[in-house]
């Protein structure tokens, strides 16, 4: 029996502890920051660096090649369009890639 509150302080103890135990990585997400690859750009993010918000249009958030069926024509049989940063500049910091996957009869 004087087992049991010795039991009780430990729990206790050990669900004090998890509680105010905290750790967690900062998000990566932000409102935009459209890659440019300029150096002179002040701000560097995610491996690029960020455009002026001031100087940023629609085209850069804009991807015209996904209504594009992809060449089939291969031995697999598929073909996969990519689009990432490189691609689409205002993809930057979202953490955000996109993939067409093209698929022929039997590929």
């Amino acid at each position: 029996m004087r087992s049991v509150p010795k039991y009780l302080v430990t729990v206790l103890l050990f669900a004090l502890a998890c509680f105010l135990a905290s750790a967690s990585d900062p998000s990566p997400l932000q409102d935009f920051c459209v890659a440019i690859n300029n150096p002179t750009s002040a701000v560097f993010v995610n491996g690029k660096f960020c455009m002026d918000p001031k100087v940023v249009t629609a085209n850069d958030f804009f991807f015209s090649g996904l209504q594009i069926p992809g060449n089939t024509a291969n031995r697999f049989g598929s073909n996969v369009t990519l689009v990432n940063v490189d691609k689409l500049p205002g993809l930057n910091t979202l953490g955000i890639s996109l993939a067409r996957i093209d698929f022929a009869p039997y590929g």
